[in-house]
């Protein structure tokens, strides 16, 4: 009895056992079904769906194989942060501090670091993407996170307003940057680097301002114009197309090719804005419009006076540098005694304007180019304007980056001299020639023009009816300029052709002067 109990036990067990390895086996291969069904789909999803699941904190390496982890090179980057943090503090206020003057806005009179630690928390590298774009480059995408304990404290003054603190907390930086390498056949083996943001996915440098030891209220504005300065900094100096060109090895390289050149010409006509918002107590608002490709070469319009509905029929020339990732930027301003009043913004990408081809578009003013911004969903009006790209020859190249360079050793010398108080302000569209055939390579139209602080200002005469009132006189062969060209009452006189009646009028003679990146003729 007990030999067959055994059996029976036995064989019970047995096939219990089996039964048992068979559901387990079942059930596995159910679940590698299901992952492969998953990892199916994830696979059939593109960025944007990824930017969705993920949110814009997902590694890029995750949403695209050929970024490759480096958590080798992170925990020796942790290692080695301290020195590096030291090196790069030194690099930061002798590269930033230069370009937080140049692009200091308007209203303040000085702006700069009073400290800076980048503190003990080094950045992490998500992912490297490394491509071979071009013969004798090596190009590297890197996926870019800092969320440190940094401590930096700017140093901000401005007219009637002591020193004031400003401390930069919770800084979180967040972008891909490429680093291309010029290969060579000496040693070190690589004769240049350049360094720049890509613009997808957008860099974001979050932080929060608190001032030590006062109010960010005594100077009115000051946290939107600080970040301003940042973002105008990071569009117009460091995000692809733009770059930062660095010479290696000790010896004399040639960059040229390296370096940002303009491939044409946008000739913009500001025809004419409609139900524009009232920011007026007492009658209407004053409106004006300033335009630009890159905030270094701001341009605006006349002011007209009293008017929601104002015309101006005023064209500009610009000079872009990259028409697929640039676009043209528009800001509508009420001017006021002070600061002026923004009345709305629009934005047009450049890839959307045919070369060699006239068009009229119509665009919708916003409050703000930044949706997640966007509070008043009012009507701001429209703003109507006329387009022609031109797209430049190899000779027509070389000249424009030539011209860019003078324009920006002028405003350089204007800025000295006091007649701006920032290389970004816009120059007014009647105030002076600059450069000699900027942005009019080809038309014909530089003969005759005098070149800014050579002493080459024949014909040079006043502009406006109203000389009498506010004129100013800078720099040698410059001529009068006048009529009411602020309410504030910041002239500049450079070399001069042609004729302007007051803005104030909004209407006068024709008028033909080179500008910013080109020339502006009404």
């Amino acid at each position: 009895m007990g030999l067959i109990g055994g059996m029976f036990f036995g064989i019970i067990f047995g096939i219990a056992l089996m039964a048992g390895w068979q559901r387990m086996m079942r059930y596995r291969s159910n679940k590698r079904i299901v992952k492969a069904v998953d990892v199916k789909l994830l696979g059939s999803l593109d960025r944007e769906d990824l930017k969705k699941l993920c949110g814009d904190n997902f590694p890029e390496w995750i949403s695209f194989p050929v970024f490759e982890q480096v958590k080798w090179l992170n925990k020796q980057l942790s290692k080695l942060w301290p020195f590096v943090a030291e090196a790069a503090e030194l690099v930061i206020r002798e590269s930033v501090e230069p370009l937080l003057e140049e692009y200091r806005p308007p209203g303040i009179t000085s702006l700069k670091f009073s400290k800076l630690s980048l503190g003990s928390v080094a950045p992490k590298i998500e992912g490297i993407r490394v491509q071979n774009l071009k013969k004798g480059q090596i190009t590297m995408d890197i996926d870019f996170r800092w969320g440190g304990d940094p401590s930096i404290v700017l140093g901000v003054e401005a007219a009637l307003v002591a020193s004031l603190p400003i401390q930069l907390k919770d800084l979180e930086v967040f972008t891909v940057a490429r680093v291309i390498f010029q290969l060579s056949e000496e040693i070190p083996c690589i004769s240049a680097v350049v360094v720049a943001l890509l613009p997808e996915p957008k860099p974001r440098i979050d932080y929060t301002l608190k001032a030590v030891g006062g109010s960010l209220t005594a100077i009115p504005g000051l946290s939107d114009m600080i970040d301003d300065t940042v973002t105008t900094i990071v569009t117009d100096m460091l995000q692809w197309p733009h770059r930062i060109v660095v010479p290696l090895g000790g010896v004399d390289v040639d960059v040229s090719d390296l370096e940002l050149k303009p491939q044409g010409k946008l000739t913009v006509t500001v025809v004419k804005a409609n139900s524009l918002k009232n920011k007026e107590m007492i009658g209407k608002s004053d409106p004006y419009v300033a335009l630009h490709i890159r905030p270094l070469f701001k341009v605006k319009t006349p002011v007209v006076e009293n008017n929601l509905n104002p015309v101006w029929n005023l064209t500009f020339e610009l000079l872009a540098e990259d028409k697929e990732t640039q676009s043209l930027f528009l800001e509508v301003y009420d001017e006021d005694i002070g600061q002026d009043k923004k009345l709305g913004v629009a934005k047009l990408p450049l890839i959307d304007i045919p070369a060699e081809k006239m068009k009229e578009v119509e665009l919708g003013l916003l409050s703000s180019l930044d949706t997640l911004k966007v509070k008043d969903k009012k009507d701001r009006g429209t703003i109507t304007l006329k387009l022609f790209y031109h797209e430049f020859n190899k000779e027509e190249q070389l000249a424009a980056l030539e011209a860019e360079k003078n324009i920006l050793e002028e405003k350089k010398k204007l800025k000295e001299a006091g007649a701006i108080s920032s290389t970004v302000d816009a120059i007014d569209g009647a105030a002076s020639a600059v450069g000699s055939g900027v942005g009019m390579v080809g038309t014909g139209i530089g003969a005759g023009v005098g070149a800014v602080g050579t002493g080459i200002g024949a014909g040079v005469g006043a502009v406006g009816t109203g000389v009498s009132t506010g004129v100013g006189m800078m720099g040698s062969g410059i001529g009068a300029v006048g009529s009411g060209l602020s309410k504030a009452g910041r002239f500049m006189g450079r070399t001069i052709t042609g004729s302007h009646a007051s803005k104030r009028s909004g209407s006068g003679s024709s008028v033909q002067d080179f500008r910013e990146h080109g020339s502006v003729r009404k």
